[in-house]
């Protein structure tokens, strides 16, 4: 039993790829509405907020980047974002997609099983004002140090480059990540960025 309400939307416009991924989350009792191009995803969502959308990244008209960034401006953090990708398949597209808001990237063609897994962590997580709160308490539990660390790893810079401009060995850099990382409750660098560009930050630490 899955604990969603609302739809998920399943957006490609690879016809057979659409259904084919419908009727997977169609087997394990969630409803899907299935979209064919960009332009349609922000009128349904108006008309029935999705408990999540799968989404790729290349339509033909909006692209998947464009909607996930009207998704974010409509609803913030409550309607997750999965992007799927038989094109973008590099580890760059990857963290680009990460970083414009998305909250998981898969690479086509896809584990029918592995699908289901992170749609049902998306779909089915909680998102209370107490849990949004708990983001913002994470990236407020950071150091000054932290902090500038992390709003250099939004900016692009690499270790040694963080190092320099800090004044720091790459070691105590690589201190640092690891702190973060821990704060923040996440495995990668590019995940704690895309959770640090993707929160409000209340002191205003990370600028995007």
């Amino acid at each position: 039993m899955t604990q969603s309400n609302g739809p998920i939307l399943v957006v490609d416009d690879d016809e057979g790829f659409r259904s084919y991924v419908a009727e997977l989350l169609e087997s394990v009792g969630y409803r899907t509405k299935r979209l064919a191009s960009g332009a349609e995803v922000l009128p349904t969502a108006l008309a029935e907020r999705p408990v999540a959308v799968v989404l790729d990244v290349q339509l033909p008209d909006l692209n998947g980047y464009e909607v996930c960034r009207e998704l974010r401006d409509r609803y913030g953090d409550a309607v997750p974002v999965l992007f799927v990708s038989g094109k973008r398949t590099e580890a760059l597209d990857r963290v680009a997609g990460l970083l414009l808001g998305a909250d998981d990237y898969m690479v086509k063609p896809i584990d029918a099983g592995e699908l289901i897994a992170r749609v049902r962590r998306l779909a089915d997580r909680p998102r209370s004002t107490e849990e949004v709160s708990s983001s913002n308490g994470k990236l407020a539990s950071l150091t000054q140090r932290e902090h500038e660390v992390l709003d250099l790893l939004a900016e692009g810079y690499r270790q040694e480059e963080i190092a320099r401009q800090l004044v720091i060995s790459p070691k105590t850099v690589a201190t640092h990540i690891q702190r973060i990382l821990g704060k923040l409750e996440v495995r990668s660098r590019a995940q704690a960025v895309a959770f640090a560009l993707r929160d409000t930050d209340v002191s205003g630490h990370v600028l995007v």
